[in-house]
This record gives structure tokens, sequence and C-alpha cells, in this order.
């Protein structure tokens, strides 16, 4: 069977694992009854970033609820968790995409490229230490990782493509326009030949912040599966079923059957 259900998310800034809207999450993910549930990016509590000067001491703090949120995600009723989270390193954090399943917890890929601007200081709150976008195999399904500015870059799509990645998974946290989000999420499944789905946060950060849900899916095509609702009508979740086979037939029609050329 190549079908895969996957469920993603585009949840509220500031959510903790021990809140009545974590209740709320946890019993859509179990209702959804998808294979893999992908999170927007880094997606418990505040969006440091939005800060133009590094705070040692919210970013710990922000490294322990996600380490604490672990258990709370590996509880889904999910067989496998898509998402990213914070650790420390170098004197300021690294951005670190994982996933949970059977085998426990296992390292995808780190943020590479970091915007700085208002809203998104993340140069000064982020670094790299692990280099690489490394193709892994969840159950049945190749996927690769782009977080969030990452999907701007086509290279790395077409990487993951000829790689054999089924699936490019794209947490992230971005705002209200969607112009960009949108025509790179289609170019990433065009020169892939691999579904882009990608899941992001919404509501307002502490200093003004807007983040624009509208998490997306994409076929190998480049063609719209689902677009979920706009953040202002609290949908925490959308699920799309994806064909592996699509994916793979996708790797030998324009413009993938290309991809040995450099």
């Amino acid at each position: 069977m190549s079908l895969i259900t996957v469920a993603y998310a585009q949840w509220p800034e500031g959510l903790t694992p021990d809140s009545p809207q974590w209740q709320q999450i946890a019993e859509q993910v179990r209702a959804a009854g998808a294979d893999l549930l992908i999170t927007n990016e880094m997606p418990f509590g505040p969006w440091l970033a939005e800060h133009a000067t590094f705070d040692a001491q919210a970013a710990q703090h922000s490294v322990a609820l996600h380490e604490s949120a672990l258990d709370a995600l590996a509880r889904l009723d999910v067989p496998a968790v898509l998402s990213s989270r914070p650790l420390l390193a170098d004197g300021r954090l690294i951005n670190e995409a994982f996933v949970l399943d059977a085998t426990g917890y296992r390292f995808v890929h780190q943020k590479h490229f970091f915007p700085e601007e208002p809203g998104f200081h993340e140069q000064t709150w982020f670094t790299t230490v692990e280099q690489g976008f490394d193709v892994i195999e969840v159950g049945k399904l190749k996927l690769g990782v782009l977080l969030c500015t990452e999907l701007m870059f086509n290279e790395r799509a077409r990487h993951y493509g000829r790689d054999g990645a089924d699936l490019i998974a794209v947490p992230r946290a971005s705002g209200t326009d969607y112009r960009y989000w949108d025509c790179a999420a289609s170019m990433a499944a065009i020169v892939s030949g691999a579904y882009v789905i990608s899941a992001n946060r919404t509501g307002q950060a502490a200093q003004g912040q807007r983040f624009g849900g509208h998490g997306m899916a994409y076929s190998p095509a480049g063609q719209p599966l689902a677009v979920a609702a706009k953040a202002d009508d609290h949908a925490l979740l959308q699920v799309v079923r994806i064909d592996l086979e699509q994916a793979r037939r996708q790797k030998y029609e324009y413009p993938c059957y290309l991809q040995n050329v450099d």
C-alpha cells in the first residue's frame, strides 16, 4: 500500500504541553488517524527571535520547555512525529529537526539559513553545528526537511529529489503574507518530484509579530492539494493522503528527469 496519511499543524504562539489547548490538539491528532504528524517550527512557548537581543535565560527556558514537551509529543497516538526544537550550542541556539517514532528520538537536520529583520532576528539567536541536508526513512516514507526559510532555496529541494525523497516537510514560523511561501512550496515540489507539506505557527507574539497559519500541501507536480484555514479561523490541524508511487514516478517526468545534469 503506497498511501500515507499526513497531518500538519498550525499551532498557536505560546503553546505549552500542559495547557487545555494542548488537550484539544491531542484529541484532534488522535482523531486524524495519521501515519505522520508535521508540526510547525519550534512549536512550544514564545517566539524568541522576535527580540533583537539574545537572552540566555529565555533561550534556556525554551530549550527546557521543548525538552519536556518530547514526552507529550511521544504520547500522541501517531506512529511518527516530525518537529523541531531549540538546543544550546556555542553561546546561541540551534534549531534541530527531529523525528519521534517507534525507534525513539532521531536527529534529522539543523537549520542553516537565518533571516535578520524585524520579527525574525534569527541570525542573532541561532547558529548551525551539524552541516548537511540528508534524506531519512520513516516507515515506508523517504523524507527530507527544510526548516522555514530554507524552503526558499530550490537547490536544496532539488538535492532531496535526487536523493529519492517522497516528501519534503517544512515546519515554519512565518507571517501573514503567503505569496513567497506558496510559490516556493510549489517550485520545491516541481524541482524535487516530491510532495511538499508545510505547517505554520499562528497568533501574535509579545512584541506584535503575527504568524499567519496557512499550512500547505503540494503534489510532486507542484499542484496544491490542500491549504489549512487562515490563522484567525483557529484550525489547528489539516490532513492529506499522499501516494508514494506518484512521487517515485514523478522523478522520471520533466523537469526531474534532468536531475543528473549539473
